[in-house]
């Protein structure tokens, strides 16, 4: 049986602590406007359109909890957190290209980490659930679930896509 924890981890429950208890500030006046490589808008149709029951047919029961249902994968538990060969992460339920390599980073968060999505490839939306709001990201031609955004992350972009590995495949480029 696999582990899905709660939304909620331990490093947003401390930044939520810090900002509201040293800086008095609520979460939502932080969140940065994200990058124009991200879509900021939510299509209430995608490209790649299934029933509940062919996406359960077509994915693990851990795919399916997290791509279509938005639970999250226990944290250190995806190889793909390791992942360093040259290549591109592709949506696990479309096969959508995501995120190349170059853009990983080592986020210690125990999630695959990216400071930046291919262009086009994946969509935003206001996630307001366990009492805070965050940018959940999701992939732009099947809706699913992938993790969400951070305004932490390295430079160029600040940003950090903390992305689910169990929502992920990996290509390695062809040597």
């Amino acid at each position: 049986m696999f582990k899905i924890m709660s939304r909620l981890n331990s490093s947003d429950v401390s930044r939520r602590q810090f900002m509201r208890q040293s800086l008095g500030l609520s979460l939502v006046a932080l969140l940065p406007s994200l990058s124009a490589k991200v879509r900021a808008a939510t299509p209430t149709v995608f490209p790649i359109t299934k029933t509940p029951e062919q996406w359960r047919a077509q994915l693990s029961a851990e795919q399916y909890a997290v791509l279509r249902k938005e639970a999250t994968e226990a944290p250190n538990s995806s190889p793909l957190l390791h992942e360093k060969r040259p290549g591109i992460f592709h949506c696990a339920a479309c096969d959508n290209a995501l995120y190349d390599i170059a853009t990983k980073f080592e986020s210690g968060t125990g999630w695959p980490s990216f400071y930046q999505a291919l262009d086009g490839a994946v969509g935003t939306k206001e996630d307001n659930g366990w009492f805070m709001q965050r940018t959940e990201v999701h992939c732009a031609d099947c809706g699913g679930h992938l993790g969400h955004i951070f305004n932490d992350g390295p430079k160029p972009t600040g940003m950090r896509h903390c992305i689910n590995g169990v929502a992920l495949s990996f290509k390695p480029k062809s040597v």
